[in-house]
């Protein structure tokens, strides 16, 4: 079986990995627009051939677009004239205006989904073998595919040991913007709060883990966050919203010194950790 991974970065990278590592029935093609990246993937072994042309990943069975949000979208239109039983699996981070802007003639071919997975890295070198190893693969609008599409899908996520998850679009968008894009832009607001001081270095001198742990995601890449923050506007505004309110009451607690109102908040924070 043929599968062609387009985009050969961190997550495409670790997905060749596994699919390797998981069985020898794939043979692995490898598309990038980055030259340089089709060369490091080839050399990582993260795929077994390389093409050029956008045209040869269409003889694929199987065409897996690991690639920003508005490039899924813009591809999605040149994806028309594949094979009938050709499976096309996209890994975008937002996923309604994905599903809703595939083109009727192929949305059975697709099968949307998000591996809740990722690090702060990007470019083939980032790949991790392990990468999606009990990680969740929200898989949305699956009535939308075809039977085929589902089986081959499925099994794909299985073989590199995911944990499947069905969803809506929709929901999923809502959800992703509170644990995972509104996270991402807390962390940038941190990294430029403490660069905008006469004395950043100083500062990061005193920098333990906490701070590492916080301002880590701040390395992620600008171009891609910027796609998925323009994509899932709506529900990030709405989730930076509600964060903004929990700011201000722990603002105004300190103000007023109301300390134990403050233990309280805490204290409600830490149940968090008895639902994870």
């Amino acid at each position: 079986m043929k599968i062609g991974i387009v985009g050969l970065g961190l997550m495409g990278g670790s997905l060749g990995l596994a699919l390797k590592k998981a069985s020898t029935k794939y043979t692995l093609v490898g598309y990038d627009h980055n030259d340089s990246h089709k060369k490091e993937a080839l050399q990582l072994n993260l795929i077994d051939h390389i093409v050029d042309e956008f045209l040869a990943i269409k003889s694929c069975d199987i065409i897996i677009l690991t690639i920003p949000v508005d490039a899924i979208i813009a591809t999605a239109q040149e994806l028309t004239d594949v094979n009938k039983q050709c499976t096309i699996i996209d890994f975008g981070s937002s996923k309604e205006k994905i599903s809703n802007a595939i083109p009727l003639a192929i949305r059975q071919n697709f099968v949307t989904a998000h591996p809740m997975t990722g690090t702060e890295n990007f470019g083939p070198k980032a790949a991790i073998e392990g990468l999606y190893i009990d990680k969740t693969m929200v898989v949305c609008d699956i009535e939308k595919s075809g039977e085929h599409q589902k089986k081959i899908a499925l099994n794909l996520f299985r073989d590199i040991d995911s944990k499947i998850v069905f969803m809506n679009a929709k929901e999923h968008d809502r959800h992703a913007a509170l644990i995972s894009h509104m996270p991402h832009a807390v962390s940038y607001a941190i990294a430029n709060a403490v660069m905008k001081q006469e004395d950043p270095r100083s500062i990061l001198a005193l920098a333990g883990g906490g701070f590492a742990s916080m301002s880590r995601i701040a390395k992620s890449s600008p171009t891609m966050w910027e796609d998925i923050f323009r994509q899932n506007r709506e529900n990030l505004l709405e989730s930076i919203t509600t964060f903004n309110a929990e700011m201000q009451l722990c603002q105004k607690l300190i103000e007023e010194e109301k300390w134990e109102e403050l233990h309280q908040w805490m204290s409600e924070a830490n149940r968090l950790h008895d639902i994870l």
